[in-house]
């Protein structure tokens, strides 16, 4: 009879559709953070997973502004994050030059999502 329970609970999972994602927020994201994400797919994805913080080529940024310091060594504060994106950090190069002051403020918003 347990068994039987498990496998129609299981069956009603798959025909919801319900599935875990770590990387979706429980909240929906604001129009500033969806513009955010897009900025993040565009210009930081091909170096950084949002979730995980696991290394692509650069450090994985989940949980970003949760942790006390940047894999650097650095505080994991608004000023550090910034500096880094706009003027670049080791092997990260300055981004400063590749988005609008709107889509950086977009950026630094959808990064507090993670």
């Amino acid at each position: 009879m347990k068994t039987v329970r498990l496998a129609v609970s299981f069956l009603f999972l798959i025909a919801c559709g319900c599935k875990h994602s770590p990387s979706t927020p429980v909240r929906a994201l604001t129009p500033q953070e969806a513009a955010g994400k897009q900025v993040f797919v565009n210009q930081c994805s091909s170096c950084h997973y949002a979730d995980s913080d696991k290394g692509l080529y650069g450090p994985g940024l989940q949980g970003l502004f949760h942790k006390p310091y940047l894999t650097s060594g650095m505080a994991a504060s608004d000023t550090r994050v910034r500096a880094v994106i706009l003027h670049g950090w080791a092997m990260m190069p300055p981004m400063g030059n590749t988005m609008s002051e709107q889509q950086f403020e977009d950026l630094m918003a959808y990064l507090h999502t993670l």
